[in-house]
């Protein structure tokens, strides 16, 4: 049968990172519960138990685990019903002298909590430098473009002017909550540990004779062998799945994020504002050929979706673990960790693309702010007015009047914004004749947007981006191939 014939996950086959792919593996999976044992044997001999070291050093030389492993082991669990111990028999067959040693007073949990601990470290450690540099790219683009003054929009609705840097700061804003919101829960991430079948480290105690203090150290060894700082105080049969709830709450709302930045960019690309990049020969319509269609944006926002969906998956996987644990977490954590670090590093792969790669369109910006510009600076012109004794109420109805009649030549004819010249050819308006043009000028109204961009970009983002110099250094751009 053809691979073909058989379903696969579009994460794997079009949109993610062949290194986010390798974490959550088959191979690597099995190969670090391999690893685990390992560990767990070096720790249990380094504390006085009787593992002889060429046992040892015979799991440490058939850590990897083969194809024809993996074909003993889907034997063995045909027969077994049981996963892990499938694979201790599989790894006891390639070390034949730790057969007896292997998985010593461990629970399944040892390896499958612990390694999944492992995967999310290693994930979130290969998201963070990708989230860094789609930030940098709007800071770039933020700065470029800190005093281009462009529509700003409320209720989608033309509102006062802003800055296309100011727009790009707030999406940076958004994104550094969720650098700073995954970079916490990978700090605070802890590792299971030995802990026994329900938590309560009595099998070990009993290996140990009794002497608590040796499941202590033997804790400190494995964490140091794993690379965490600490195990998680407290644990039943497993970690509780509170970690990975609060992992999925920060993670997942990059999809949040993601949908939120790129529902604008396609709204700007339908006002021909601003596109994401168009490749030459790309199409963007098998039937309108003339078409250029924010298709990446489209994916984005689709990815975005079901991220920011998973945490209701986590909730309840969550809170219907009864006591010490139910195997009812099992099936769906399979699906939805490695979906959830898939899903992120897809996003993360095209937001880099479209960001380090926009487009835009300044005389477009222009033509739509001079449409809206002349309602905005009645304002300016009802203040002048009053500087040459003007009545505000008179200087009002006359500004009202006028704005009505312009508002009809754009709304029912079709027509431009005619407002200035019609002020220009009202005889009540000539004491601010001359002043017209310069009271329109659209830098006029972008109030304090470029210091803001300025000040957050060269500031707070900086700062943050500092501490990821080494991976933006060596970073490129990512390459979309479908």
């Amino acid at each position: 049968m053809s691979s073909y014939d058989k379903y696969v996950t579009p994460l794997s086959t079009r949109y993610a990172s062949q290194e986010m792919m390798t974490i959550f593996s088959a191979r690597e999976r099995a190969s670090t519960w391999r690893q685990l044992w390992v560990w767990l044997a070096e720790a249990e001999r380094e504390l006085g138990l009787p593992i002889p070291e060429d046992a040892i050093q015979e799991m440490r030389e058939n850590v990897r685990v083969s194809d024809e492993a993996f074909d003993k082991a889907r034997e063995y669990e045909a027969k077994f019903r049981h996963d892990v111990m499938a694979h201790v028999h599989a790894y006891g067959e390639d070390a034949p002298k730790a057969a007896g040693h292997i998985h010593l007073g461990a629970t399944s949990c040892y390896v499958t909590d612990n390694a999944d601990l492992i995967f999310q470290k290693k994930a979130l450690d290969l998201i963070l430098p990708k989230l860094a540099k789609v930030i940098q790219n709007l800071q770039v683009f933020a700065l470029k473009y800190k005093d281009l003054p462009t529509l700003g929009f409320t209720h989608y609705q033309p509102a006062q002017l802003i800055t296309v840097g100011k727009r790009a700061a707030q999406w940076i804003q958004e994104l550094m909550m969720d650098l700073e919101d995954i970079e916490t829960v990978r700090d605070r991430l802890q590792f299971r540990g030995a802990q026994g079948t329900t938590g309560s480290q009595a099998t070990f105690l009993e290996l140990f004779e009794g002497n608590a203090d040796k499941i202590v150290q033997l804790n400190e060894i494995l964490c140091k062998k794993a690379g965490f700082p600490s195990a998680y105080p407290i644990s039943t049969q497993t970690y509780t799945r509170k970690v990975d709830l609060r992992v999925a709450n920060a993670v997942c709302a990059l999809g949040a994020t993601a949908q939120r930045i790129c529902s604008d960019i396609r709204h700007l690309a339908n006002l021909k504002e601003m596109e994401e990049p168009f490749e030459k020969s790309q199409i963007g319509s098998s039937a309108m050929a003339y078409k250029r269609n924010p298709m990446r944006s489209e994916r984005i926002t689709a990815l975005g979706r079901k991220l920011a969906r998973l945490p209701a998956d986590f909730t309840a996987t969550f809170e219907t673990q009864w006591f010490e644990r139910t195997l009812d977490d099992s099936a769906i954590r399979r699906m939805d960790i490695p979906e959830m670090f898939l899903l992120a590093d897809s996003i993360l792969l095209a937001l880099d693309n479209v960001t380090n790669g926009i487009v835009l369109y300044p005389s477009v910006i222009r033509s739509r702010i001079d449409q809206e510009l002349p309602f905005m600076a009645t304002e300016s012109i009802l203040m002048k007015l009053a500087t040459h004794g003007v009545s505000r109420q008179e200087a009002h109805e006359e500004v009202r009047v006028l704005s009505h009649q312009a508002s009809d030549v754009v709304k029912q004819q079709g027509g431009r914004n005619d407002l200035l010249e019609r002020i220009k050819k009202t005889e009540f308006f000539r004491p601010v004749w001359g002043d017209i043009d310069s009271l329109v000028d659209p830098k006029l109204f972008i109030g304090n947007c470029p210091k803001i961009v300025e000040d957050y970009c060269n500031g707070e983002v900086a700062a943050k981006l500092a501490n990821y110099k080494e991976s933006l250094d060596k970073a490129s751009t990512a390459q979309l191939s479908i």
